[in-house]
């Protein structure tokens, strides 16, 4: 059987931890219909200005209660000749929440030539090299995959902007990359010839 002790405090129930002694119990807590956090953590959600609003709307007097309570604590400058508190020197070093983001890169603008050349492998052998393609947006593993199937070779994207083509097709790549991307004009495309790797 379960007995029950009385206890010494006022209220005639005593609470342990971090309760606080001047509450009332059992508390009321106000829950945010955006949310549906506790009103006090709202600020930690990812729209906080949605529960703002929803907060002034529906409860106004708990709302200014709350602006009150973050901007009436009047903060303490420090005086010419003091030292400036430990927490706040860390609190400025500190990065605020958010951060700076994603820096965007800018786009570099490359002149918009694609070069040909015709590289040796092992003794007659050669390879073929694309580069310049992506300049006019075009996606190197889909021309890739045509180069392989036209010219029934392999082929295979090897730097950011290079296609190699197992084979020697420098006369006729010419004519099928324009034929297959109109927006590569004739002087645009440059044939290197033969080069060393």
């Amino acid at each position: 059987m379960a007995t029950t002790e009385e206890s010494s405090s006022p209220e005639g129930k005593e609470h342990r931890g971090s309760a606080d002694p001047d509450g009332k119990y059992p508390m009321k807590v106000l829950y945010c219909g955006v949310c549906t956090l506790p009103t006090e953590y709202c600020e930690y959600m990812p729209e906080p200005a949605k529960c703002r609003q929803w907060l002034e709307k529906n409860f106004p007097n708990e709302f200014a209660r709350m602006t009150l309570g973050k901007d009436n604590v009047p903060r303490q400058e420090p005086k010419a000749g003091d030292a400036p508190f430990v927490g706040e020197e860390e609190e400025k070093k500190k990065q605020k929440r958010g951060g700076r983001g994603q820096i965007k890169q800018k786009k570099k603008t490359v002149p918009q030539k694609v070069t040909i050349a015709k590289i040796p492998r092992a003794k007659k052998k050669y390879v073929t090299r694309v580069c310049g393609l992506a300049t006019f947006d075009i996606e190197l593993k889909e021309a890739q995959r045509f180069f392989a199937q036209k010219f029934s070779c392999g082929a295979s994207v090897t730097a950011e902007d290079e296609i190699i083509i197992q084979g020697d097709f420098t006369d006729d790549i010419i004519d099928v990359i324009q034929e297959k991307w109109p927006e590569v004009d004739d002087d645009s495309i440059d044939d290197l010839g033969e080069v060393k790797k």
